[in-house]
């Protein structure tokens, strides 16, 4: 049995001891760990075409029902495969949460070196997000607490965003980090009061949430599938188009900007969740100095796509 990895005791073991108490005809299938897991929840496959998705906290805990609820409505209105719920799993076996079996999906995380072609890759992105914003949102779960307020007003994060621009500047009060990030914070400010400004006002739509490389699987140098809907809902998609800086780069970014046609409002507010999230990956106590280096890369490029495409 390996040992567990301090995440709400998971490991394979409880795995194993889980399915064979809940769904008995899945006991004898081989349980390993995928290769590359997610934080908020942990994932094992079992046997060559399954998977089970167990959540670390009672935070991510709403996602479970979510995806089983919502994925299958979702799908057949979708381009690419998303992930297929095949068994919800109640607390046991001295897991606390309920937990999941989904189908298998192939293909890898998507990074450069696995993408035939960066444009390619955008405007199939593109392609899957206008899919998914354009499905009828009638009784989906608005963006909120179980979304991690994606798809809401960034306003909600505006404390956490200027504490980090204060931290950054070297300006927070009773704090002395030592921190030189290089940043001009007077223009990343700028970057997000622009984001505050540009009010979302539109029909709510659905949204992934996180739209990063790990969620996105890529095979033969194309996408071919988009995983991980815990964080999705109902609200605004400005959130969807963080990858344009995380990922992009700056001619893949122009084709994904002008493939999802939404307006430079939204775009603003995109400005806005990128800052916010690479500002905290910047300053957080334990970033590594390679995290660190990264996370000015992005900014910077938020900074100077403001400054070219100027605020809503």
């Amino acid at each position: 049995m390996s040992a567990p990895d301090g995440r709400a005791g998971i490991d394979a073991g409880l795995v194993r001891r889980l399915v064979a108490a809940q769904f008995p005809q899945w006991a004898e299938l081989p349980v390993r760990p995928v290769e590359l897991d997610g934080w908020d929840n942990r994932t094992y496959r079992l046997g060559e075409d399954l998977t089970v998705r167990l959540p670390t906290d009672a935070a991510y805990v709403p996602a479970v029902t979510k995806e089983d609820t919502w994925l299958p409505r979702l799908a057949p209105h979708l381009p690419l495969p998303v992930p297929e719920p095949l068994a919800l799993g109640v607390p046991g076996e001295g897991y606390p949460f309920p937990w999941s079996v989904r189908r298998w999906l192939l293909g890898a995380s998507a990074t450069p070196g696995r993408l035939g072609d960066l444009d390619r890759f955008a405007t199939d992105l593109a392609g899957f997000l206008r899919a998914l914003w354009s499905i009828d949102p009638a009784g989906g779960p608005p963006a909120g607490d179980h979304s991690f307020h994606r798809g809401a007003d960034p306003a909600y994060y505006d404390d956490e965003t200027r504490h980090c621009l204060e931290i950054s500047a070297g300006t927070a009060s009773g704090i002395d980090t030592g921190l030189d990030t290089g940043i001009d914070t007077g223009r990343a400010t700028r970057v997000w009061e622009a984001a505050l400004e540009a009010r979302f006002d539109g029909e709510p739509r659905w949204f992934h949430g996180d739209v990063s490389v790990g969620n996105l699987l890529v095979q033969d140098g194309r996408l071919r599938s988009v995983i991980d809907f815990g964080t999705s809902g109902v609200g605004d998609p400005a959130c969807d188009l963080v990858i344009a800086w995380t990922f992009l780069d700056g001619g893949a970014r122009t084709t994904f900007r002008h493939a999802t046609g939404l307006d430079a409002g939204t775009w603003a507010r995109a400005r806005g969740w990128a800052l916010w999230k690479s500002l905290l990956g910047l300053t957080a106590a334990d970033a590594s100095p390679e995290q660190r280096v990264r996370e000015v890369e992005i900014i910077e490029a938020v900074v100077a796509d403001h400054a070219r495409h100027g605020a809503a």
